[in-house]
């Protein structure tokens, strides 16, 4: 082989040597501090994550809507951290994040439900509708809170029955809480003859609250007519009570007015009709 062949292969080869040191020098370096963004990047976005949980804590925030941020604020950081990593090493993030958008796109249509249960909880949790141990009546059902997390509602029915509600149902229809104001209104209609004497009947009425502890005295009591209905007269009772004691109050008055206005004499009617029969002579 000529001597000048020769060098020119060493030379080339010196040549591709050397690009490969640097080559791999820089992507040892850029590997190198991609792993300290990373590592570092992590660290940061926990204590940032465990700070903002720490903050939440101590101002009485939730416990799952505090997990919630927690956890949404370390994912989202930890996604930077990522990407800076990724492109630290030379990885055009352009076309891998619209790889990500493409596929989050499908997920979310292929997910539509779940989604939606999901932003649903995130809103409940936020807004605080109803907190466990209420007692709500939500998308038809009524029962105690149990559990709410990021996609159902967990009820106990007063028959002891768990029933798990998707929260798009819960937050998509009327929500009544019961627990949430201290004292609820019991309303009761309680119906007298028309020949029994009012004022006898207003007094009894008054007589059995009055013997009700659990009855509160302010707000009194609503005793008045309410209707003066086919087949009797109509009394409105509305006394007020402690929110835990309502339906206690509620069965025990009823009973109470009953067994009373038996003492009493006083009528309990029931719907009746009177029937003519007319007798027509044969022609």
């Amino acid at each position: 082989m000529d001597p000048t062949d020769l060098e020119s292969i060493q030379s080339s080869a010196q040549v591709w040597i050397d690009k490969g040191v640097e080559i791999t020098s820089t992507f040892g370096v850029n590997l190198l501090v991609a792993i300290l963004i990373f590592y570092i990047g992590r660290m940061v976005s926990r204590r940032i994550a465990n700070g903002i949980e720490t903050v939440m804590t101590k101002a009485g925030t939730d416990a799952i809507l505090v997990g919630f941020v927690k956890n949404i604020t370390y994912a989202a950081l930890l996604a930077f951290v990522i990407i800076a990593a990724i492109t630290k090493l030379g990885v055009q993030t352009t076309s891998f994040i619209a790889v990500i958008g493409a596929a989050g796109l499908a997920i979310g249509l292929a997910l539509q439900g779940s989604l939606a249960n999901f932003a649903a909880g995130v809103l409940m949790i936020m807004f605080r509708p109803f907190k466990v141990g209420d007692f709500v009546e939500a998308a038809g059902i009524s029962g105690v809170v149990e559990e709410i997390s990021i996609f159902t509602t967990t009820l106990r029915t007063g028959d002891n029955k768990t029933i798990i509600v998707p929260n798009a149902k819960v937050s998509g229809d009327t929500i009544t809480n019961y627990s949430t104001k201290p004292t609820r209104r019991v309303d009761l209609v309680m119906g007298v003859g028309y020949d029994d004497d009012l004022d006898k009947v207003r007094r009894v009425i008054d007589e059995v609250l009055a013997a009700e502890d659990r009855v509160l005295k302010d707000p009194a009591p609503t005793v008045g007519i309410l209707e003066l209905a086919d087949s009797s007269v109509n009394f409105a009772v509305r006394p007020w009570v402690n929110s835990a004691d309502y339906w206690g109050v509620y069965f025990d008055l009823n009973e109470a007015f009953k067994k009373r206005f038996d003492q009493e004499g006083i009528n309990i009617p029931y719907p009746q009709r009177d029937l003519h029969v007319y007798q027509h002579s044969a022609t």
